[in-house]
């Protein structure tokens, strides 16, 4: 009965939008029409609207003009089915939620993210974005829902970030300096082009920003660079090299309700005591390459090699309560890997066909220490352990024509991930141990042009996702893997409506429901301080996505979209006794929906107002409170002035416009209620481009 109410709640409104987009099917002379948009998201280059699947794009105008690049969520608003939080704590990075998958107390688990081709995602599920340069984005790519037939484990969505490639025609040198509320700067300079054969571009930027609250700075410095050797039409190689030194984020932790009432912008005590925050240095370096051999046969080869150090104080140590211990993390990372794809374009039964077929190998391999945290000192070693991850999975993919106007698509993929963890702190007993986890992920997609603005169709996918190496803690704080965590699954099946109308009109709207089983799901804290995990018996997620983008006249521009989730626990009695089934899943809002206009000039000048509405989020397991909800707004303005090869680009930004206080990121389950992270109130930036073509 649940299924049903659910989906009657969202079903006059999808009606609506259908009925509106239908009735723009009539051609509208003179208008000029939205341009089609190539996307990478089923690993091979294909039309947006011709994906039986929820994808979504944003340009480099959406990234980057007149924004102020904290995070990717300010563009990434304008798709659907995505939510996002925590902009503001560059400690924790920016969380990233596709229908309740993604959700996690530091960087992003449950998600695959990929930069030029290179993964972000370790093999054992969790993601990292705060080496991406939001300056040097050319566009990003979001698929919404599981779809581990592609990509593998940890794949209840996958976010494709593609950075600038070099303008052929003439180089150019870009400088960009920008100034804001609570101390903000941010300076980049980036230059590329093209010689002869090669193509390249390159970046650097430093952020320095002290925060809305207390101990919230941050300093961060970032180089990003692509070149691109062209032998011939048929073949290039790829070289990116992306460089981080983040010498402070600091962290001003979480507030219980009492105390975000009494002030929002204050640290919590224990956080300023043991001076909680990280240090990270990481070096990446990836190469792809690409042969075309035919009009039938192309190849695709990436190899990558990352190294990342990361020190992490976290707020316990021996002077928090009796008993207590750690409280610093000392992380040595080595991340590396590969994979081989080969696309066979052909005809099959005399219609079109395409077969994809590819391996993916990946290992991580980090030496953790934990020390004594005394008061922001370093103290006694405590934990030394040695944890490696192997991942490896094939996979196909087809796509066949049956009609002119029908596409069958099919998938699979097997993966094999295996836990290795070496303990060499041995005065406690020796805690080592290994775990392997296996699975064959499916998914099949059906396809119709109904009409040249109307395509409708129906997926079943399928996601696969291991705890990460820190969700292995076990409930007693001992070492090793909890033996009693398992995978978790879900399997996707959605139906949608999606298409490009005259007058540069595009819509999209989509209906699911996924069954997960043995959903990791955070518990407690063990005595470590550390969180630990087990695994809820089954929950559903069920919802709609919907997004409208349109141009009622010239040079004004309209972007509307709107979620709706209901996700709950099917059956959870965790290991303590409570039972939770029924329960909703916390750190997802019901509902929440994006409105953006933008008018541009023919002189060059232009104003955006965006505006969203967050409905409550629920904070924990038990459901026992819940945030409020809210509609923050902003608004940026600039103009554009050329000078013969010269670009001056002055603009300025407004942030949470009408001064709202709402929660700008929920800790979930989070010890001593302190659930609540606060949003800045009214803020404001103004930034200088310079570019020299």
């Amino acid at each position: 009965m649940q299924y049903k109410r659910t989906y009657r709640s969202f079903l006059p409104g999808l009606m609506v939008l259908v009925f509106t987009s239908s009735s723009l099917f009539a051609e509208e002379k003179g208008l000029e029409k939205l341009q089609d948009i190539t996307v990478e998201a089923t690993r091979v280059e294909k039309s947006l609207y011709d994906i039986p699947a929820s994808v979504g794009a944003v340009t480099k105008e959406d990234i980057q003009y007149g924004r102020q690049q904290l995070g990717i969520d300010e563009a990434l608003n304008k798709v659907p089915g995505i939510f996002m939080q925590n902009r503001y704590n560059f400690n924790q990075d920016l969380s990233i939620s596709i229908r309740g998958f993604g959700i996690a107390d530091f960087g992003i688990r449950g998600l695959k993210v990929y930069v030029d081709g290179i993964p972000n995602t370790l093999p054992d599920g969790q993601s990292g974005i705060d080496n991406v340069d939001i300056g040097s984005i050319q566009r990003m790519e979001v698929i919404r829902g599981p779809s581990s037939a592609l990509y593998g484990t940890a794949a209840g969505g996958v976010l494709n970030i593609y950075t600038e490639d070099g303008p052929v025609a003439a180089p150019f040198v870009e400088g960009n300096a920008q100034y804001g509320s609570y101390d903000f700067v941010r300076g980049q300079v980036k230059a590329g082009g093209q010689i002869n054969n090669l193509n390249y571009f390159a970046s650097v930027q430093g952020l320095n920003y002290e925060g809305y609250r207390e101990q919230s700075k941050v300093e961060r410095y970032l180089f990003n660079s692509k070149f691109r050797y062209d032998f011939d039409n048929s073949s290039d190689l790829t070289l990116t090299v992306n460089l981080l030194d983040k010498p402070i984020a600091d962290d001003p932790g979480s507030l219980n309700a009492a105390d975000y009432s009494e002030d929002r912008r204050q640290v919590f005590e224990r956080n300023l005591d043991f001076d909680s925050g990280e240090e990270a240095e990481q070096q990446q370096f990836g190469l792809k390459y690409r042969k075309k051999f035919n009009e039938n046969h192309e190849t695709i080869a990436r190899n990558y090699y990352v190294f990342r150090n990361f020190d992490a104080k976290l707020p316990f140590g021996p002077q928090a309560f009796p008993g207590a211990s750690g409280g610093q993390i000392a992380l040595d990372r080595f991340f590396t890997g590969g994979g081989l794809q080969h696309i066979y374009t052909d005809t099959l039964f005399d219609r079109n066909n395409r077969l994809t077929v590819g391996f993916d190998v990946d290992s991580q391999m980090d030496e953790r220490k934990n020390y004594d945290n005394n008061l922001g000192d370093r103290g006694d070693l405590i934990f030394d352990q040695d944890e490696d991850v192997f991942n490896w999975g094939v996979y196909l993919q087809n796509e066949l024509d049956i009609t002119d106007a029908v596409q069958l698509s099919f998938g699979l993929r097997y993966d094999e991930v295996e836990f290795e963890f070496q303990d060499r702190f041995l005065s406690d007993g020796d805690q080592s141990g290994t775990r392997t986890f296996d699975e064959v992920s499916p998914s099949v997609g059906l396809l119709w042009k109904a009409t040249p603005g109307l395509n409708l169709y129906a997926t079943i996918s399928t996601s696969f996702e291991t705890p990460t190496t820190s969700e292995f803690a076990t409930p007693d704080g001992s070492g090793g893997l909890n033996p009693n965590l398992d995978a978790q699954t879900a399997t996707n099946y959605e139906l949608g409506i999606k298409g490009l109308l005259p007058g540069r009109t595009s819509y999209q709207v989509s209906v699911f429901t996924i069954d997960v089983e043995d959903e990791i799901t955070i518990v407690g804290e063990n005595p470590n301080g550390n969180d630990f995990f087990e695994n809820a018996g089954q929950s559903t997620r069920q919802g709609m996505e919907a997004g409208l983008t349109f141009r009622p006249m010239q040079g004004l521009d309209v972007t509307l979209n709107y979620t709706y989730s209901d996700f709950r626990y099917d059956s959870f009695v965790s290991s303590l006794g409570a039972d939770f089934s029924g329960n909703t899943i916390p750190g997802h809002p019901e509902q929440f929906g994006y409105a953006e206009i933008a008018y541009f000039h023919p002189n060059g000048s232009y104003a955006v107002f965006d505006t969203q509405y967050v409905d409550q989020i629920t904070v924990d397991t038990a459901n026992t409170a819940e945030t409020k909800d809210y509609i923050v707004s902003n608004i940026r303005f600039g103009r554009s002035f050329y000078y013969g090869d010269t670009e001056i680009h002055p603009y300025v930004g407004i942030n949470n416009l009408f001064d709202r206080k709402y929660v700008g990121n929920v800790r979930v389950n989070a010890p001593g209620s302190r659930f609540f992270e606060p949003a800045p109130e009214l803020n404001a930036f103004a930034g200088l481009t310079v570019r020299f073509q």
